[in-house]
């Protein structure tokens, strides 16, 4: 499983975790069943505290996208990729509302903010 953790962006540590591994899950690059790495593992990896790990993983747990499975540890949650899928839409929906709201304050037309879009949906 794979983080890119930036410490200087804003969100919190523990809310990078959570948001990674739910968009990993709405992106089935993790499927219901995938066991995620241990607490331990995942701070090493990211030498981070094992506390923040923790606490990312029992607000996954929380929102039954991840769930213990004895002798095995955390795995994703049979209903865990709907439920992902709908969380980053709002995420992704919330954000591009901050930016519209930025573009139309700082006096942008409609076109000019569609034309901003269109090109940077081009690949």
């Amino acid at each position: 499983m794979f983080f890119d953790i930036d410490p200087t962006n804003g969100v919190a540590i523990y809310q990078q975790i959570i948001r990674q591994t739910s968009f990993a899950v709405a992106g089935e690059a993790l499927r219901p069943g995938d066991r995620v790495p241990s607490v331990r593992q995942l701070a090493r990896q990211l030498a981070i505290n094992p506390n923040t790990v923790a606490h990312a993983y029992r607000q996954l747990q929380d929102d039954r996208v991840l769930e213990s499975v004895r002798g095995t540890g955390l795995v994703v949650a049979a209903g865990a990729v709907r439920r992902c899928r709908q969380t980053r839409t709002n995420v992704i929906r919330e954000r591009l509302r901050h930016v519209l709201v930025e573009a139309r304050q700082s006096r942008l037309t409609d076109e000019e903010i569609q034309t901003m879009i269109d090109a940077e949906l081009k690949p």
